[in-house]
């Protein structure tokens, strides 16, 4: 009498099907970058939201009374870049992870896990912009003699108020999570519906002049869906 061993019963690596290459199941840490970078990213939002001089009614338009102002603003200078930064590297590793989960969960020659890669990697080259003048401006204010034009400060708050909450790019990643789990069937719907709703305002902010307010909810999705996917991977 034979016997057929079943290779995913067997002790062990698991091995694929086809190949018999040995393989691991999928883990979670690419799930957990995600949450981080969604997060981290909340953060740099609102951190950067407090280097508001240039902003100020008080100081608007006056560029020395803003350097002065922005010049008390160090410690939320380096939260916001530290924030941004953190965000920045986490949302590699998400990118790299959700890719290749979508290229598991989708058809074979579906577009959608190049498209949701590619608007997460959008989002890194922003906040990498965005927090790129901080560590110059921050040795500035600690110098003695002012070092620093005040123009360039005024130009300096309006970078950080702009560059890194632009997190548009992640709007095409969540209509692609969207299209996979309302076409392909491959997430729950109702995580379909929540992309479809929130990476649809955020791409509208992308291709409009207020590109910045999809700094409002391209985090808040990336946390929505990071737990989500946690939850499955857990399940799985």
């Amino acid at each position: 009498m034979s016997t057929t061993l079943d290779p995913s019963t067997a002790s062990g690596p698991h091995r694929d099907a086809g190949t018999g290459a040995p393989t691991r199941p999928p883990g979670r840490g690419w799930v957990l970058a995600g949450l981080g970078a969604g997060v981290a990213g909340i953060v740099s939002v609102v951190a950067s939201s407090m280097v508001d001089a240039v902003y100020d009614p008080a100081t608007s338009g006056d560029a020395g009374a803003i350097a002065e102002a922005t010049s008390e603003l160090v410690p939320q200078i380096l939260t916001f870049h530290t924030a941004t930064m953190v965000s920045c590297a986490l949302l590699v590793v998400f990118a790299a992870g959700l890719h290749r989960h979508l290229q598991r969960r989708t058809h074979a020659d579906s577009i959608v896990p190049g498209v949701a890669a590619i608007g997460l990697v959008m989002v890194c080259v922003a906040q990498l912009m965005g927090a790129g003048l901080t560590t110059e401006f921050a040795f500035a204010f600690a110098a003695p003699d002012d070092a620093f034009v005040p123009e360039t400060i005024a130009f300096f708050g309006h970078w950080v108020g702009t560059i890194p909450w632009l997190w548009g790019g992640i709007g095409l990643t969540a209509l692609a999570m969207a299209s996979a789990a309302l076409r392909q069937g491959a997430f729950a719907r109702w995580l379909g519906w929540t992309s479809l709703v929130l990476g649809g305002i955020t791409t509208l902010f992308l291709v409009s002049p207020v590109q910045y307010m999809a700094g409002m909810t391209g985090p808040v999705w990336l946390v929505v869906v990071s737990v989500a996917l946690l939850r499955s991977v857990r399940r799985a």
